[in-house]
């Protein structure tokens, strides 16, 4: 079942759903311990996408948002 807003992630509060695609949705959230705005992708189950493929895909994206300059990357834990 998909996050609704009040719900709790961790430390993050959903406050409501801002876009979707064919691999997941996008949430806008409060991160309650830093105390600020943050959006969290969750993954669709249904989009085909095995688990480690998705590792695979995540572990490019890092590898490419580390060599970018602080103040264009965004944030991102995994």
């Amino acid at each position: 079942m998909p996050p609704s807003a009040g719900d709790r992630l961790g430390p993050y509060e959903v406050t409501d759903k801002i876009g979707e695609g064919g691999m997941g949705e996008v949430y806008r959230a409060r991160d309650t311990k830093l105390d600020r705005d943050v959006a969290l992708k969750g993954l669709l189950r249904a989009s085909g996408i095995d688990a480690p493929r998705v590792h695979d895909v995540s572990d490019v994206l890092l590898a490419e948002l580390e060599r970018l300059p602080a103040e264009l990357a965004a944030r991102v834990w995994w």
